[in-house]
């Protein structure tokens, strides 16, 4: 019977030394392994070489069968609009014969404008003239006229110019109404953006009703949002619907940067229709107003009310004839509030820029009934509208 055999010793060492080996030529396989990607992948690729081709020539064309009905659309559009469309250079200098002269009456502005009809009274910005001494329009047929100043109206952004183009070469432009227009619809505008040739660019209406400062810091209200690309230059330009008819004048863009935002504005051709005409026969267009001056909107709802609050009554103004109550502050501390106007021709009034708004739809001399809260009694006053200043009420 034999014996059992004695346990022996682990030797550690030899069995550290025996993974060791595994590890190392398991690494061993791995880096071959890569070597062999490596270089086969080296091997397959090769440097390009320089091969030319004495045969080669033009790719076939693939050929289409015609333009989308929308591409059709606006290219006729474009056609038919774009000889309406003028391009506007203004000068500060007066215009001389010497070199300083001719240096000084460089264009410092550009803009854009639509003839109005074959007279020559060409409608744009009033922002594109204010500070022009001169203005030089051009055609599209690239012929270029010196205009006159024929009016403005500041608190609407449009002014009228002239020239003296014979009626043969003067397209006007064809008006819409703006009063049906639909958020959505399409809209397109023709400008010279940037002092470029004829530019088209298409959008919709994306906004209806819109109020932002006019050039003077007045309000302007009811102004069509658009996002058709609007840039510097193409104020004064046309802002057409899909038949090619003008529904508002390009007026601004509202950007940080100065440049197309997709947020542009146009003064509806409503106006533009109610403006030029009183431009044209007495060379300016007042805005109509109370002749009121009002509370800033805090203070109105500080008290409770929702409403335009009137802060001061001008003498001589519309709104004194109606006796339209100021607020009142006394030496003892007391406040009397004056009258606070809550509706003008059953629009409801929530605020100065509302009523502001409100009565630059009407014109100088239109009655119209006001909405009044005199301390808790509700009253009805009709006004007639006067003629006031930039910044009046």
């Amino acid at each position: 019977m034999s014996r059992p055999r004695e346990p022996q010793p682990i030797d550690q060492v030899a069995i550290f030394l025996r993974l060791l080996g595994l590890a190392a030529a398991g690494l061993l396989v791995v880096v071959a392994g890569l070597a062999l990607v490596v270089l086969g992948r080296s091997l397959g690729r090769s440097e390009p070489r320089l091969v030319l081709d004495p045969d080669a020539a033009p790719r076939a064309i693939q050929q289409r069968e015609g333009l989308a009905t929308t591409e059709t659309d606006n290219i006729a559009l474009f056609q038919r609009a774009g000889p309406s469309v003028v391009h506007i250079d203004t000068s500060r200098g007066e215009l001389g014969t010497g070199l300083l002269d001719v240096l000084s009456d460089m264009p410092d502005g550009i803009g854009s404008g639509v003839l109005w009809d074959e007279q020559g009274y060409v409608v744009t910005n009033w922002h594109v003239v204010r500070e022009a001494a001169s203005s030089i329009i051009r055609l599209e047929d690239g012929s270029e006229w010196k205009a006159v100043l024929i009016g403005t109206a500041p608190d609407y952004d449009l002014a009228v110019l002239k020239i003296d183009a014979p009626a043969d070469r003067l397209t006007p432009i064809d008006l819409g109404t703006s009063s049906d227009l639909r958020v959505g619809q399409r809209a397109l505008a023709i400008g010279y953006p940037f002092g470029l040739d004829q530019t088209l660019t298409e959008g919709i209406v994306s906004g209806l009703d819109r109020t932002i400062r006019g050039p003077e810091g007045n309000l302007v209200g009811g102004l069509i949002q658009t996002d058709a690309a609007i840039n510097p230059g193409n104020s004064g330009g046309p802002l057409l619907d899909s038949a090619g008819r003008m529904i508002g004048v390009n007026t601004a863009l509202v950007s940080p940067t100065g440049v197309y935002s997709g947020v542009g504005f146009a003064v509806p051709v409503d106006l533009v229709n109610r403006i030029v005409p009183r431009i044209l026969a007495t060379g300016s267009a007042p805005r109509p107003g109370l002749g009121i001056l009002l509370a800033p909107d805090e203070l109105a709802r500080r008290f409770g009310f929702q409403g335009a609050l009137i802060s001061g009554v001008l003498g001589g103004s519309p709104a004194e004839r109606a006796e339209l109550r100021p607020t009142m502050a006394y030496a003892d501390g007391r406040v009397q509030l004056g009258d606070v106007i809550v509706s003008v021709d059953e629009m409801v009034i929530s605020n100065r820029m509302e009523l502001q708004t409100a009565l630059s739809r009407f014109e100088v001399g239109q009655r119209v009934r006001l909405g009044i809260l005199r301390g808790t009694e509700r009253l009805n006053v009709e006004v007639e509208l006067g003629s006031l200043d930039a910044g009046g009420g």
